[in-house]
C-alpha cells in the first residue's frame, strides 16, 4: 500500500491554498488535490498521477479541473462541484490502496449547498456516507488532550434528550476502538465527563448522570475497559487530570472544544474515527477574513498532516 497522505483543497476561495503552500515549504510532504490555478501567486508546482508518491521539489498536485478561478474571501457556488469532486477522489483513492490516508482542507457547507446540493452537515458526514459507514465520532487532538464531544452542532437545549445511552456507548466503543487502531494505545484510559454542573452532584443539579452516564461507565469498566466518570467538566482538564486519561468523552460541543482550543488553539487537529480509513483535518475553518494576504498559520495542517501519517503507520502496524 502507497504511504502517501492526499490533501484535499478545500474551498479555494479560502485559506486552503495558501496553508498547504506554506505546509510543503515547511517540509510536509503529501499530494494536493486541486486547480493549481487556486494557489497563492508565485507556488512552484509539479503534476503528479493518481497513486505517484509526492517526492521532492515543487508541490506534488493532483490536478482536479474547477469551473472558475478563485476569489480569495469570497466563496463562488460555480466551484462547489470541484470541492467535492476532490474529497470523492480522495476517498476512492485511499479506499483502493493508492494512498494511505486524506487530510481533508476546510470547506464552506453554505457554498456547497449552493453549487453543488450538498445535504451533509459538514465533511465527517459526508465521508461516513462514502464510506458506508453508519456513525463516526469527531476527535480533537493535540499534544498534550484529546476530546471527544459526544453531541455535535446542536442547539444546547436539545443536548440533554440527544444524550442518550445508546449514543453514549456508541461513542465511547468508536473511540477506544479508533485508540487501539490508530494511535496504538493497548489500553487506552478514558474520562467521561458529566453532563451538569458538578458531575450532577447526586442528582441535585440533574439526574443524568446518576440514572444513565453512570451505570454505562460500570457496565463497560465490568468489561475490561479502563473507563472513569462521570467527572465534572471543570476538573477534567487541568495539568494534572490530563495525565490521567488519553481521551475525555464529552456531552456537548463547547464542552469539549473550550479547553483544547484554549490549551493549543493553533495546532489541534479534527480526527475522524471509526472510518474504514485514516481522515485528519485542520481544527479550523476557511477564514476568508484572511485568504489571500498571506498571514494564515499553517501550524493546525501541518499537524493533521503528521498525524495522519502516525496514524496510518499505527494502523498497517
Amino acid at each position: 500500500m502507497s504511504d502517501t497522505i492526499l490533501l484535499t483543497c478545500g474551498d479555494p476561495s479560502g485559506i486552503g491554498p495558501e496553508i498547504a503552500a506554506k505546509a510543503w515549504a515547511s517540509g510536509a510532504r503529501f499530494v494536493w488535490i486541486g486547480d493549481p490555478r487556486h494557489l497563492p501567486p508565485g507556488t512552484s508546482w509539479r503534476t503528479v498521477a493518481e497513486g505517484e508518491a509526492p517526492g521532492e521539489g515543487p508541490l506534488a498536485v493532483l490536478v482536479q479541473d474547477f469551473a472558475a478561478p478563485a476569489s480569495p474571501g469570497r466563496p463562488d457556488p460555480a466551484n462547489a462541484p470541484g470541492v467535492v469532486a476532490a474529497i470523492d477522489r480522495a476517498v476512492r483513492l485511499v479506499r483502493a490502496g493508492k494512498a494511505a490516508a486524506i487530510c481533508t482542507g476546510p470547506i464552506n457547507k453554505k457554498a456547497l449547498k449552493d453549487g453543488a446540493g450538498f445535504a451533509f452537515p459538514g465533511h465527517t458526514e459526508y465521508l461516513a456516507h462514502l464510506a458506508g459507514v453508519d456513525r463516526v465520532v469527531m476527535m480533537l487532538a493535540c499534544p498534550g488532550l484529546r476530546v471527544v464531544p459526544a453531541t455535535i452542532h446542536i442547539p444546547l437545549s436539545e443536548v440533554p434528550a440527544a444524550l442518550t445511552e445508546e449514543l453514549l456507548e456508541a461513542t465511547i466503543r468508536i473511540t477506544h476502538a479508533g485508540l487501539v487502531r490508530d494511535f496504538g494505545l493497548a489500553a487506552p484510559r478514558i474520562a467521561v465527563a458529566g453532563l451538569n454542573p458538578h458531575a450532577g452532584e447526586g442528582g441535585a443539579m440533574g439526574w443524568e448522570e446518576e440514572r444513565m452516564i453512570r451505570p454505562l461507565i460500570r457496565r463497560l469498566a465490568n468489561e475490561g475497559m479502563a473507563i472513569s466518570g462521570p467527572w465534572p467538566a471543570d476538573t477534567l482538564f487541568h495539568a494534572a487530570a490530563r495525565a490521567r486519561h488519553d481521551v475525555a468523552v464529552c456531552a456537548y460541543h463547547d464542552q469539549a472544544l473550550i479547553p483544547i482550543k484554549t490549551i493549543d488553539f493553533a495546532g489541534g487537529v479534527n480526527v475522524t474515527l471509526g472510518l474504514p480509513f485514516v481522515r485528519t483535518s485542520p481544527d479550523h475553518g476557511t477564514a476568508y477574513d484572511i485568504a489571500g494576504q498571506g498571514r494564515a498559520d499553517p501550524s493546525s495542517l501541518i499537524a493533521a498532516l503528521r498525524m495522519a501519517r502516525d496514524m496510518a503507520a499505527a494502523r498497517r502496524a
